[in-house]
């Protein structure tokens, strides 16, 4: 339960289970959110910015059998840091859809919304754990969105910083 605990946030990160901790995969370029609601980039091409996911509350919801077992959830929520500014927030719920013969070994599948300034990015991603932690590329497809994110699609990149920080790398394609 121990390791149920910490993956809290990120299974997002963790969103994906709180997740995360090696370099992200590509160089992240910070990309500033913008004033005026207008992207500094043609729409269509990718654009790749940084985020921390700052989780600030997490419950662990146990169904069935006492432990960890399939159908239990974690419900994560929090911040996104551009740097040291707040530019919005999350939220996720990852449910165990595996668990292994040993102990704080299972898959979880996560869904989760970070929420903007021009609107919404929804995510979703299976994210598989040993007694060791999480595996270490954790990607999670960017299934949609709203506002100016309405036709977005790509991926995101999670790696753990801390127990509540998780690193984002966002490859977003609009």
């Amino acid at each position: 339960m121990r390791l149920l605990r910490y993956l809290g946030l990120s299974a997002a990160t963790a969103v994906t289970a709180a997740l995360l901790c090696a370099a992200p995969a590509v160089a992240a370029v910070p990309v500033p959110f913008w004033g005026n609601g207008h992207p500094p980039y043609p729409i269509g091409r990718e654009q790749v910015f940084s985020l921390v996911a700052h989780q600030t509350q997490f419950s662990f919801v146990d169904v069935g059998t006492s432990g960890p077992s399939q159908g239990d959830e974690f419900v994560i929520s929090g911040d996104l840091l551009q740097g040291s500014a707040v530019v919005g927030h999350y939220g996720e719920v990852c449910t165990l859809t595996r668990v292994g013969p040993v102990v704080d070994s299972f898959d979880q599948q996560c869904v989760g919304t970070l929420t903007l300034p021009d609107g919404d990015l929804t995510i979703q991603g299976l994210i598989s754990v040993t007694a060791a932690g999480p595996e270490a590329d954790i990607n999670l497809a960017i299934t949609g969105g709203t506002g100016r994110y309405r036709t977005a699609h790509g991926f995101i990149h999670a790696v753990p910083v801390n127990a509540t920080d998780t690193g984002f790398t966002v490859h977003l394609i609009r």
